[in-house]
């Protein structure tokens, strides 16, 4: 396992020097659906995620992938995690090593060492998930994608972000870089 190289330094100075993982469940009449978040904790905005019926290793993965094609990465960058087994298991580490990223995990059983994701589900569920009842699985996946990449990434004030977007955050950094 990952020593905890993060020790909760959520706010870091640009973009692409620290991204933060988790998973959350989301209920369906269908039965659950996994949700894999990738932040960066720059701007808090979402840059990668996935939505599976397991939570396999490839939820994780795909999550990351998507985070890499949209974000550019500090060599050397931190990903942080909790000390679940996708995040440990070979392919996972062997994804962060090609791209050169160190791995940070969490204390065991410390929530408060990736408060930042913690958050992020506390805001998707208590804005949003809480508010509907998805009789498929197809229906919470647009559902959480109307969410993260319309409202929450470009439109949801953030007090972290002195009541910016997280896109809003981004673009004024790339302005003054």
């Amino acid at each position: 396992m990952a020593a905890n190289i993060l020790d909760r330094q959520f706010s870091p100075a640009e973009p692409g020097a620290v991204l933060a993982s988790d998973i959350t469940y989301i209920a369906t009449m269908e039965g659950w659906l996994y949700l894999a978040i990738t932040l960066d904790l720059f701007s808090r905005r979402v840059v990668g995620w996935s939505l599976d019926s397991t939570m396999e290793e490839k939820l994780v993965l795909n999550a990351l992938t998507m985070a890499l094609g949209r974000t550019d990465m500090r060599v050397g960058a931190i990903h942080h995690s909790d000390r679940g087994s996708q995040y440990a298991a070979n392919g996972f580490r062997k994804l962060l090593a090609a791209k050169k990223l160190r791995q940070s995990m969490s204390r065991k059983g410390n929530c408060w060492d990736n408060a930042p994701t913690e958050s992020f589900f506390h805001t998707l569920k208590t804005e949003h998930i809480y508010f509907e009842s998805f009789a498929t699985k197809e229906e919470a996946r647009e559902s959480i994608f109307e969410y993260i990449e319309v409202f929450y990434n470009r439109e949801r004030l953030h007090s972290t972000l002195g009541y910016k977007s997280p896109v809003d955050l981004e673009r004024e950094f790339a302005k003054c870089a």
